[in-house]
């Protein structure tokens, strides 16, 4: 079978490093197109992907024919658009988080799809790697108990006023940039939704720079507390925590990994430790693969629009509780 064509909308930085070589490196995918007007921007993509087709601007690209899926790294603000762009030109899509600013404009885009027949998610790739996937078996096989406490750190240093990150106008701050994870990560592991949130927000021209949360989640087991902690003005750090009657389950990149630091993930009982570790895994290419074989095979995705959606909700609750 034919790799599938991906295109992506605009030469975003983590597109070059990470989603871009990361689409060529996977099984069944292929990067052959990319949207932009700059030559140097393009030529960093064609480093690693030669003879990508070049395209002036995004709406070239999605009337390319040869494309099957497309990857949006654009700005926050512009995903639901170019979203719904994508799946009315007959196109898969690949949206990067977050995919909305709040949950209610996520609608649109789930009534989009289920109109066309191609698929569409958010490009959360932490529920690809094996690490949250172990995290998630271990708490459904009760191994720390009835999990009592889930905390969350995400933080790290970026002053620049220019960066996309600082900037209100296209939906900056570490609430949408990593709140996602912080928050959606526990949903995810833990099967959970939150009930009740209250927040500390600190602000810098309008842009959230350090968001600390504190609530109730619940989940099969039932209800636990829950604290997390984003910045993008402290000394960088990632650490997950999930404290059980019986137990203690501690992931020490569980973001960025390999990037950040090698993935580990540690369970502490009374009576024993144990360690899992997850060298050279790269969850971006992980991520393709599932959405190809989705796509593809019909094999089971593990993060649709609904589960997008719900992680918005709990983001929206989060500012709501702001105090």
């Amino acid at each position: 079978m034919e790799p599938m064509n991906w295109g992506i909308l605009g030469a975003a930085n983590f597109a070059a490093e990470h989603m871009g070589p990361a689409i060529h490196a996977a099984k069944g995918a292929r990067l052959a197109a990319l949207a932009t007007s700059s030559p140097e921007k393009a030529a960093r993509f064609e480093a690693f992907a030669p003879g990508l087709a070049v395209h002036s601007n995004y709406d070239a690209l999605l009337a390319d024919p040869s494309i099957e899926a497309v990857y949006i790294p654009l700005p926050n603000t512009l995903h639901i658009e170019w979203g719904l762009k994508a799946l009315a030109a007959g196109k898969h899509v690949l949206i990067e988080k977050p995919l909305a600013m709040t949950a209610a404009e996520i609608d649109r885009l789930i009534a989009a799809r289920d109109a066309s027949g191609k698929f569409a998610t958010e490009a959360y790739m932490i529920v690809h790697h094996p690490q949250w996937q172990l995290v998630r078996r271990w708490l459904d096989e009760g191994r720390i108990g009835q999990l009592r406490h889930a905390d969350v750190a995400f933080t790290y240093d970026n002053p620049d006023p220019n960066n996309i990150r600082n900037r209100a106008d296209v939906g900056g701050g570490s609430i949408p940039d990593i709140g996602v994870y912080a928050y959606s990560s526990v949903r995810f592991a833990a099967r959970a939704e939150p009930v009740e949130m209250s927040a500390l927000i600190k602000r810098e021209n309008g842009v959230d720079t350090f968001t600390q949360v504190r609530g109730e989640m619940a989940g099969p087991g039932g209800q636990f507390s829950y604290a997390a902690l984003t910045a993008t003005r402290l000394f960088a750090r990632q650490e997950v925590t999930f404290q059980g009657e019986s137990g203690r389950i501690t992931l020490t990149a569980p973001f960025n990994a390999n990037v950040f630091g090698e993935a580990q993930v540690h369970l502490h009982t009374k009576t024993t430790t144990e360690t899992h570790r997850f060298p050279g895994v790269n969850q971006y290419v992980l991520q393709v693969e599932a959405f190809v074989a989705h796509i593809r095979d019909g094999a089971p995705y593990p993060w649709m629009l609904e589960d997008a959606q719900k992680g918005q909700a709990m983001i929206d609750m989060v500012r709501a509780g702001e105090v």
